[in-house]
């Protein structure tokens, strides 16, 4: 019998570890984390990284895996998750997939387009070209030969902006053309079911943000940005350092903001990061939706899992 896969979404400070804790008293969990920025050793506060006690308590996996001068992709976490999943079923234990990239989950559900890989030459002439013009301008000049995709990307989404134009200068071919083509999927995909921690408030979940990124700054946050500020192989351009929160904290060292400027900012730009998840976790045909805010948010998890997971009774 093919072992259903649970996966535990939500925005940003909605409370996923303390619900994946409480799924794993009940059963024999191990966790695939499904985040695009705690993958990258030496970036812990800021990223709401797991402690040392909770990973003892219960595996964690896709965790420390790259320098944050290194890059990872949705096509590498679908081909990990994946053989993550079949290793974890084979041991008789339960794979619980956790974390709010929703990128991830959509490649991991449903398999990606084939698309070039990235080109650091290609991606340095685009950076060097916002820096002098804007991002803005280039989303104007997207626009004119790839009007689709520039239609759903911000003019200031640095990054799918750089991608997308990265990938008309290396192919020929604009994105929105290569997402005709069909996704490609690795080994066997298996049953997903979602458990979506979402708040009934989404002013009460802004408080929560802007309580949470206090937290990390009283834990050490900007000692942390500065640790990788310091390292001369790091700059913006980079996936890492453009993860929210690390952004801001890094303009304000390089001296473009103050503190309290630089922690506004941050504070705005997880709001929208939420927005978009909500906004992703919303448009799934099938999900179980758990109010977050609820002061047993983690147990309302557990009987989630409980009724719709049929691998965890």
């Amino acid at each position: 019998m093919t072992i259903p896969v649970i996966c535990l979404a939500g925005p940003t400070a909605a409370g996923k570890s303390a619900a994946t804790l409480a799924l794993a008293e009940r059963w024999p969990v191990e966790i695939i984390v499904m985040d695009s920025a705690t993958i990258y050793r030496g970036m812990d506060i800021g990223t709401a990284k797991p402690s040392g006690d909770e990973q003892a308590r219960v595996p964690h996996h896709l965790l420390d895996i790259r320098d944050p001068a290194q890059s990872y992709s949705a096509a590498e976490f679908q081909r990990d998750a994946s053989v993550l999943i079949a290793d974890i079923a084979a041991r008789g234990r339960l794979p619980l997939l956790c974390g709010g990239t929703m990128m991830y989950y959509k490649a991991l559900r449903e398999g990606l387009n084939e698309l070039p890989a990235a080109d650091a030459a290609v991606r340095a002439a685009i950076e060097s070209e916002a820096r002098e013009l804007g991002w803005p301008e280039l989303h104007r000049q997207l626009s004119r030969y790839d009007p689709d995709t520039a239609a759903r990307l911000a003019p200031n989404d640095s990054q799918r902006l750089q991608r997308a134009i990265e990938i008309h200068r290396i192919s020929g071919r604009t994105m929105s053309d290569w997402l005709k083509d069909p996704p490609i999927r690795h080994g066997d995909t298996p049953p997903f079911i979602t458990v979506s921690l979402e708040p009934s408030d989404r002013l009460a979940l802004h408080t929560r943000i802007a309580q949470r990124y206090q937290a990390m700054l009283d834990m050490g946050l900007v000692e942390e940005v500065r640790a990788l500020y310091q390292r001369p192989d790091l700059h913006t351009g980079l996936p890492s350092m453009r993860c929210v929160g690390y952004r801001q904290i890094w303009d304000y060292l390089d001296g473009k903001n103050g503190l309290g400027q630089a922690v506004d900012q941050a504070v705005a730009a997880t709001r929208q990061l939420a927005k978009r998840q909500l906004t992703w976790l919303r448009s799934l045909p099938a999900r179980h939706v758990v109010d977050c805010l609820a002061p047993d948010a983690a147990e309302r998890v557990v009987d989630a899992a409980a009724a719709h997971w049929p691998a965890a009774r």
